[in-house]
């Protein structure tokens, strides 16, 4: 068989049988990036600060980088917003409660609707004991403790300011020393009226503050039937609270602690007691039992 490649003379071209093929040179290494260069003489790797080319599902390219954060915001300004609002809110409640508050005070003496047992007034205030002591006087109730005297004051300084019904003071009324708060004059009326087997007593406190003394009263005994009666000192009656800066800070700051002694007896309804009773005798003795006036 002869072969094609040996026709040269028909304008074919044939190849040399020993026609050599020259040999592929090795790729020539392409260069480095100076980073590139940098981490094989340094043995580091160092993040790419360069955006990355990737491709969505629509097959269009976008630019994503490493720090982008895709995670959903809230709008600028919600956390300011959400702060104010709910400043007004403590501040709508607050006043609506401070109207609450004022709702309970009466702006007039009214004598009690029926007699107790006993009578307690809370001393701290203009003209309370001698509204008690009437109270007394008209059979309102059987005795009278005049709770939370100052330890230097005497039945005779008190029988003094009262010229009217100093017998009462021999007879039907006891001295309380010992509480230095509201709630103390509760704990010690509290045992003035178990020591003498009284259901009933009649509060005898200024009217800014009954609402705060009948939450102490009623949470020391919640079996006794608490009859208010409170005391409208000259002050109230001569100007509205409103018009007086003075009167103003005053039910301010009892209605802050009218507020406080809530949160403290409800928690104390769950078990939770945030500031235990202390005892306001000395340590290792037992509880005193108020003194009559006579022994005073």
């Amino acid at each position: 068989m002869r072969a094609a490649s040996g026709d040269s003379g028909r304008g074919g071209l044939s190849a040399s049988p020993t026609a050599t093929v020259p040999a592929e040179s090795p790729p020539h290494p392409s260069p480095l990036p100076a980073s590139g260069a940098r981490e094989r003489a340094t043995g580091f790797h160092f993040a790419s600060k360069r955006p990355k080319i990737v491709q969505g599902r629509d097959h269009r390219h976008r630019m994503t980088s490493l720090t982008d954060d895709r995670s959903p915001k809230l709008p600028r300004g919600w956390l300011r917003a959400a702060v104010v609002s709910m400043i007004a809110l403590a501040f709508v409640g607050a006043a609506a409660g401070f109207v609450g508050f004022l709702s309970q005070m009466r702006g007039a003496e009214i004598a009690p609707d029926r007699k107790a047992d006993g009578i307690v007034v809370l001393t701290g205030g203009s003209s309370r004991v001698s509204d008690a002591m009437e109270l007394l006087a008209a059979g309102y109730g059987k005795r009278l403790l005049i709770s939370g005297v100052h330890p230097t004051s005497t039945a005779s300084d008190i029988s003094r300011t009262l010229p009217e019904n100093q017998s009462f003071m021999t007879c039907c009324v006891d001295l309380d020393r010992s509480a230095l708060t509201t709630r103390g004059n509760a704990a010690e009326a509290r045992r003035w009226a178990e020591g003498r087997r009284f259901k009933s007593l009649i509060v005898v406190t200024s009217n800014y503050h009954m609402p705060r003394a009948l939450v102490e009263f009623s949470h020391a005994m919640p079996e006794t039937t608490l009859i208010p009666f409170a005391v409208v000192g000259d002050k109230w009656r001569e100007e509205p609270w409103w018009t007086s800066a003075s009167t103003l800070r005053l039910l301010l700051s009892e209605y802050v602690k009218y507020i406080a002694a809530e949160l403290r007896v409800r928690l104390e309804d769950f078990g939770i007691d945030l500031s235990p009773e202390m005892s306001e005798q000395p340590a290792g003795q037992q509880p005193r039992r108020p003194a009559t006036a006579q022994a005073n």
